[in-house]
């Protein structure tokens, strides 16, 4: 889950922020106007200071819940109680250490949404209250015909805390013959970062959910995304920018890519070529010049050769059809499934080859010696 608004560089970087990390994988988003917007699944969860802005029980109005398949209402609370004794002397808890004013928080959350209760159970002790204090309150709506949807972490150590998490639900789901309450999802945040993603994955946890925020809508290292307008090409006559510095040079003449095959069913190289140049064939052999300033050609046959280059806008009209932003993001996800693992790793990933046909860079190196075309 994508839930990096309150941290983003301005609404428009949190919308993009949204809709792009869908596009990316993401599966929703906490951004309801990105939801409204782009048709993205919107979700999340209560927040500490809700769960904080209650003290005890008199806090709780109002306090009955009509069950789902029932006529009378339920005084909530004193049913609530009621499990609270029962799941302390299973777990082994005081029950005097539970918050009385978390317990209030979750019982009014849950008489206001019974069918998405979820609880955000480190305000306090997780174990010694959050915990007790979920489950007697998704035991209660259980007995009422509803099911809770979930609980949330927040802090301490994710991975360790999850796998303790699933062991108390098993044992309430055992105990009290509840079959659904050991699947209860579990969802965590805290500032995850690809590495602590990693980090949990090489753990092993019992985690259903993550939540990502900062690390996914900022960038620590690059506040801002440097873009450039350049003329490749001017009345059929190809343009170049010419700089000291070789990440600055651009490229010249109207081109298209080509993505190119192994035998293995992985992508190996998008090669770049001059528009009026012929398409490379399956079967056939390549000769590249590999993009970084090297003078040296490599050849290739490729098993399959994919055209990625589409024109959607010409001459100030869209000449054909826009994908949606569903078929925009199945796209990019099988394009990422089909991505050989050595690019993809976190640790030293192999570098994905970009290059250029013959005679793209023949017209490359006339250019930067400034002769004509």
């Amino acid at each position: 889950m994508e839930m990096g608004l309150r941290r983003a560089q301005g609404l428009d970087g949190g919308l993009s922020a949204s809709k792009y990390s869908y596009v990316g994988g993401f599966d929703c988003t906490s951004n309801v106007l990105a939801g409204k917007l782009y048709g993205i699944p919107a979700q999340g969860t209560l927040a500490h200071s809700y769960v904080s802005s209650f003290t005890s029980m008199a806090d709780v109005n109002p306090r009955s819940l009509l069950p789902l398949t029932g006529k009378e209402p339920v005084d909530f609370p004193t049913l609530v109680e009621t499990w609270l004794t029962q799941v302390c002397q299973l777990l082994h808890v005081p029950l005097e250490r539970v918050s009385g004013g978390e317990r209030a928080a979750f019982m009014s959350y849950a008489i206001a949404y019974p069918h998405n209760f979820q609880g955000l159970v480190d305000t306090y002790c997780v174990m010694r209250s959050g915990i007790p204090n979920f489950c007697a309150v998704a035991l209660a709506l259980s007995q009422l015909g509803y099911r809770a949807i979930g609980v949330r972490l927040d802090s301490g150590d994710l991975a360790k805390q999850s796998v303790e998490i699933r062991h108390i639900f098993r044992t309430c789901s055992k105990h009290f013959h509840v079959p659904w309450f050991e699947t209860i999802p579990i969802t965590v945040s805290n500032d995850v970062s690809e590495q602590s993603l990693e980090e949990l994955s090489r753990e092993g946890n019992e985690i259903n959910m993550i939540g990502v925020g900062t690390h996914l809508v900022t960038c620590p290292l690059q506040t801002t995304l440097g873009c450039v307008y350049k003329l490749v090409e001017v009345n059929g006559s190809p343009r170049l920018k010419v700089t000291e510095d070789p990440e600055k040079t651009t490229l010249p003449g109207r081109k298209v890519v080509y993505r190119l095959w192994d035998a293995a069913g992985f992508p190996c190289m998008d090669l770049m070529a001059l528009e009026e140049e012929s398409a490379p064939e399956a079967g056939q052999e390549v000769e590249f010049w590999p993009l970084g300033g090297t003078e040296k050609a490599g050849k290739l046959i490729p098993a399959a050769v994919e055209v990625l280059h589409r024109v959607y806008f010409k001459d100030g009209q869209v000449c054909q059809p826009l994908p949606t932003l569903m078929e925009i993001k199945i796209h990019a996800q099988t394009s990422l499934d089909k991505l050989n693992p050595v690019h993809k790793r976190l640790q030293d990933p192999e570098a994905y080859q970009v290059a250029v046909t013959k005679k793209l860079y023949l017209l490359l190196i006339d250019l930067q010696k400034g002769n004509s075309p």
